[in-house]
């Protein structure tokens, strides 16, 4: 019987489900806890949350045979994390296709719909304008603490590297060298015997149990800002259409003075999203850890977190070229029709002036 790969698979799927979430009241509805800090070795360095999100413990059936916990995340900023663990012991290829079948699969995300739409209705009273249709986000994390032999991070990639590729990508059949270069060269090891594996959807961690919590939670936050981000970005492009279309519509001077109030929810807009990317951004601090900074970045750069970031910087500075040209446009009509008044009161100081002759 050949050796047995022991370790556990993690699927969270994350939902944006309203603007903020009180924690305070949260921890008052559930008795729930809040995460603990973060830290991949025993020095003091941590990487700390401003407002650590709150962890519930749920129990989890019928999901898969060998039993799976599970956990549900409120972070303040209005998102939900539904967390679900099972172990598992078994060789390389069966690893490949079962990765390949969950990552293909709905029943995880069916499972986790349910449960985040329970616990909505638990913490409603916590919930700060929610929202009535939900974002949401998916990641798996193979976590692998026992291998065979014990290799160390670098032989661990090179004798199973294709592998790795293939549950990282959800592929049962082998991929190109290329493809796999580009797969495992998205890796950090703090340790020569630890290894992350990070991809958009999915990453493989070859560590402790202990160890991995940080690379497990950091991927798990990189994927909140994604769907942030994401919702702001929608945001914004709806806010923007809108205004599009207000400029098309035709109109004859008196239209100009509706753009004051355009301009003014535009830019109400505007600072309420610059607000939220900012809450967002300084959520989380990295305190000289160096290790945690740099793995964060490379997670949130894998899932797609500075391109959305990116997208929706880029439409605040439009949304502010818009406002200034609103602004413009409605102190333009204001000016003209205020000379125009002066010349009708000039007309009629006239008429009365000749009038009287």
């Amino acid at each position: 019987m050949p050796d047995l790969l022991k370790g556990s698979v993690l699927f969270f799927n994350l939902y944006d489900v309203a603007e903020e979430i009180k924690l305070d009241r949260v921890r008052e509805l559930l008795g729930a806890r809040p995460q603990e800090r973060l830290s991949k070795h025993a020095a003091p360095e941590y990487v700390r949350f401003e407002r650590p999100p709150v962890v519930e413990n749920i129990k989890v059936e019928g999901l898969t045979q060998q039993g799976a916990t599970g956990q549900v995340k409120y972070y303040d900023y209005g998102v939900i994390s539904v967390q679900f663990e099972f172990p598992f012991v078994t060789d390389w290829e069966q690893l490949v296709a079962m990765a390949a079948k969950w990552m293909s699969g709905a029943e995880f995300e069916s499972a986790a719909l349910e449960i985040v739409k329970e616990k909505c209705g638990n913490v409603s009273s916590a919930m700060v304008r929610s929202y009535p249709n939900w974002l949401d986000e998916d990641y798996f994390i193979f976590h692998l603490h026992d291998v065979p032999g014990s290799p160390s991070a670098a032989e661990f990639v090179k004798v199973h590297g294709g592998d790795i590729a293939r549950i990282v990508r959800g592929e049962t059949h082998q991929l190109s060298v290329e493809e796999r270069a580009e797969i495992t060269q998205s890796s950090i090891s703090y340790y020569p015997s630890d290894l992350a594996v990070i991809g958009w959807n999915a990453a493989v961690i070859y560590d402790t149990p202990s160890g991995a919590q940080t690379a497990i939670q950091l991927l798990e936050y990189a994927n909140s800002q994604l769907l942030e981000f994401r919702y702001y970005d929608e945001l914004l492009t709806r806010v923007l259409a809108g205004v599009y279309g207000f400029l098309r519509v035709r109109g004859g001077l008196f239209a100009r003075w509706k753009r004051q109030k355009e301009a003014y929810r535009l830019e109400s807009v505007t600072v309420e999203v610059t607000e939220l990317v900012e809450r967002v951004d300084n959520s989380i601090k990295f305190l000289s850890d160096m290790f945690s900074a740099r793995l964060y970045r490379l997670a949130a750069a894998k899932v797609g977190v500075p391109d959305y970031k990116s997208l929706v910087n880029q439409k605040l500075h439009t949304a502010e070229e818009l406002y200034r040209f609103l602004v413009d446009e409605f102190q333009s009509s204001r000016g003209f029709l205020l000379e125009m008044m002066v010349v009708i009161i000039l007309v009629i100081e006239l008429a009365f002036l000749f009038r009287g002759k």
